[in-house]
């Protein structure tokens, strides 16, 4: 890693009086400038961060984050594939843990953004589809910070693109990439826009949640069980038939999992879900 690549220090969690949109402020927008100057000597630091930071403080976390990227968008390369492989030049290496990373990864928010917002058309790179080049940086920066909220973008416009895609990132050794794959395909994922399409119809992501299901890391087991949980949302029989037919010679985590995902509906006393999160202790 090239020593000027950094990421702000961050907290470790929320701090009661201290606005979560302020680890998206002046020092994160001069080390992102930085981390950009250090692999391209011609980016204009002190422009971008006067660009970035103009007009900045009223707006939310997300709003920032959109706000950045435009920036980014004005100081990179206009071709979009060679401002992508900047970007990449300029991550710090992947964390190495799947608990414990605080608040730090939220400094590539912007970074998802970026790959949301100019990584679809292909009238940012010259004509040529983008969506191979956005969805390989989508796999080294979830290593990183997740990108839950920037795949949905990919799942909404070529979903049997990026579900192809996917089915194969969710063999991968790094569990950051493994999680990505339930987490991001989820219909209902807090804080983000339900995926319309997956609320009326679940069954493809089914396969990942069979192939996640006893994973060997909890970080990656969570997620299959919240996404069980919003499945049970909108179609309760499907939710119950996963988590029974998962119940049979079921070992301890995966007994974890059916019983976090029918706390909903054990909570609104269906019987069929009580019976099954009793079976499941």
């Amino acid at each position: 890693m090239l020593p000027n690549l950094k990421i702000p220090p961050a907290p470790s969690s929320i701090q009661k009086g201290t606005p979560l949109k302020l680890l998206l402020d002046k020092e994160a927008v001069y080390q992102l400038g930085k981390n950009l100057q250090t692999v391209t000597v011609q980016f204009d630091i002190d422009t971008f961060i006067r660009d970035a930071m103009t007009g900045i403080k009223p707006l939310t976390m997300t709003e920032r984050s959109h706000h950045i990227a435009r920036a980014m968008r004005q100081h990179l390369p206009n071709l979009y594939s060679d401002a992508i492989a900047l970007i990449l030049k300029s991550l710090t290496p992947p964390l190495e843990h799947t608990e414990g990373n605080g608040l730090s990864g939220l400094f590539y928010m912007p970074h998802c953004t970026y790959i949301s917002t100019y990584g679809l058309n292909p009238v940012y790179n010259n004509g040529v589809d983008p969506f191979k080049c956005s969805m390989d940086a989508q796999y080294e920066l979830t290593k990183r910070f997740t990108c839950e909220f920037s795949i949905r973008a990919f799942i909404n416009h070529h979903e049997n693109k990026t579900l192809a895609v996917l089915y194969q990132w969710m063999k991968d050794k790094n569990p950051h990439v493994r999680r990505l794959c339930s987490e991001g395909t989820r219909p209902r994922l807090p804080w983000a826009k339900k995926l319309d399409s997956f609320v009326n119809d679940p069954s493809p992501t089914l396969p990942i949640l069979e192939h996640l299901k006893n994973d060997q890391d909890l970080y990656v087991r969570r997620s299959v069980a919240n996404h069980v949980g919003d499945i049970a949302k909108d179609d309760l029989p499907l939710g119950l038939e996963l988590c029974e037919k998962w119940l049979e010679n079921a070992s301890k985590d995966l007994k974890w999992i059916i019983r976090h995902a029918l706390r909903l509906p054990v909570k609104k006393g269906n019987s069929k879900a009580i019976i099954l999160r009793h079976a499941a202790k």
